[in-house]
């Protein structure tokens, strides 16, 4: 029986743990240069997780992929391949991670980054630094769709607060890094909520429903600690931060048509439109700049397509040698109810970020085997899709080697393990998390 009479009937494949070696393979290739580059010969001014390339590792994993399981011809797993890149769910997410890249960059050429985080920074009093940089952080991160471009705008000002006021820089930090891990979790133009929803086929606004009412409870008690916190403090003076209120409307209006749920492209390309405008009206864009800054935007996006279509493609091949197989199998083995194999898709993709340090990664990876999961223990495809983003973000948000701690420690001047005890809102956000799957009672029919 060939590979296309094979997908005709649906012959479910037999559990083969050898079919997981592409993803051991990438893991050892990841994580040895990393622990070499970072502790044993570290790089002076690098990040040592960051010497391997991502592309590069997979490319290899994709290599030892197509060594495995001779029954199949080489044209057979290119068709495999084919098959997994292909995916619609692949292909809309490709087509969204072009236009989120375009809405970026225009949004930072036009001013509005700068703009919005300072209109935000002006209305918080003095006695609300910690807590107000919290809010403006998951603000900006929701609206920006990036968690590191969040920290690199904001960490310098929140220095500079800790500063003014005698406040710890590493919990000033902290509520930034927390802050854009929240926006990071629920924005409609983050790549993590783009590859969670899209590997499970499920709407961003029904993922943002059933992710929001988790999210919730952790950012209201991270800022209740936060504004105790604050009020044993004197006070400090956040100064005085030029903005124009053009530039920062057009984060506004995207952020309400993203609540409202319209269709992710309308909102993008309703956002660029808003942008390039903005940007000629204050003379912060010209014509040929902002088709530059579009440009710009989407490059700095083409290694995640890339990654995904490579990680689509070792999907694709680990699933027809029997991996997905072999981990259905322990999920069964070790979690036998429905919350249970929830609980066994948190640990997966928790596992698959601490390997890979990096959180959409994590979540394309684990997607197509979340789904299979969820599947077989029935598990809502939103409730699946909230499961994956929240544990990426929270496992990449408190990781000392991974870019949003080290960026806010080379900012910062301190060093990631001070800034760990004080990121309240990750704890918080895996344990609502917990609680949320503990107490779940909807079952999919």
């Amino acid at each position: 029986m060939n590979f296309n009479e094979r997908e005709n009937v649906k012959m479910k494949k037999e559990s083969n743990n050898l079919a997981l070696l592409p993803i051991l393979v990438f893991l050892v290739l990841y994580i040895g240069c990393g622990i070499y580059y970072e502790y044993v010969h570290p790089i002076e001014g690098g990040m040592g997780f960051y010497v391997m390339s991502v592309v590069v590792a997979f490319m290899i994993s994709l290599i030892v992929a197509f060594l495995q399981n001779r029954s199949l011809s080489f044209d057979e797993k290119i068709h495999a391949c084919a098959i997994g890149i292909g995916d619609d769910n692949i292909t809309i997410m490709l087509f969204i991670f072009l236009m989120a890249g375009a809405f970026s960059g225009i949004a930072g050429a036009a001013g509005g980054v700068k703009s919005t985080a300072n209109l935000l920074l002006n209305i918080i009093p003095g006695q609300f630094v910690i807590p107000g940089m919290f809010v403006i952080a998951a603000f900006m991160s929701m609206a920006m769709g990036t968690s590191v471009g969040t920290i690199t705008v904001l960490v310098p000002i929140a220095a500079e607060a800790s500063k003014n006021g005698n406040i710890p820089l590493a919990i000033c930090t902290a509520s930034v890094v927390g802050g854009a891990m929240f926006g990071d979790n629920l924005s409609f133009i983050s790549d993590t909520t783009i590859a969670a929803t899209k590997t499970q086929g499920v709407e961003m606004k029904d993922k943002f429903r059933t992710n929001f009412r988790i999210s919730l409870p952790a950012s209201v008690i991270t800022l209740i600690f936060f504004t105790v916190y604050s009020f044993s403090l004197n006070g400090t003076s956040m100064g005085s931060y030029d903005y124009n209120i053009i530039q920062a409307v057009p984060y506004f209006i995207v952020l309400i048509l993203a609540l409202m749920g319209i269709n992710v492209f309308i909102v993008l390309g309703t956002g660029i439109v808003l942008f390039a405008a903005a940007g000629v009206i204050t003379d912060s864009l010209e014509f040929n700049s902002a088709f530059t800054a579009m440009g710009n935007g989407t490059s700095g996006m083409f290694e995640t397509m890339i990654v995904t279509i490579l990680v689509a493609s070792i999907a694709s091949l680990i699933r027809e040698n029997g991996g997905f197989e072999a981990v259905l199998k322990f999920v069964k083995n070790n979690f036998k109810t429905r919350k249970g194999g929830m609980i066994g898709i948190a640990v997966i993709t928790m596992l698959m970020d601490m390997a890979t340090a990096n959180n959409t990664v994590a979540i394309v990876m684990t997607g197509p085997i979340a789904k299979q999961i969820s599947t077989e223990y029935k598990i809502e495809p939103a409730k699946t899709a909230s499961i994956l983003d929240i544990c990426s973000c929270v496992m990449q948000g408190i990781i000392p080697y991974g870019a949003q701690l080290l960026i806010a420690a080379g900012l910062s001047g301190v060093s990631a393990l001070e800034i760990i005890p004080f990121l309240f809102y990750p704890y918080l956000l895996f344990i609502c998390l917990m609680v949320s799957v503990i107490f779940d009672k909807s079952y999919l029919k």
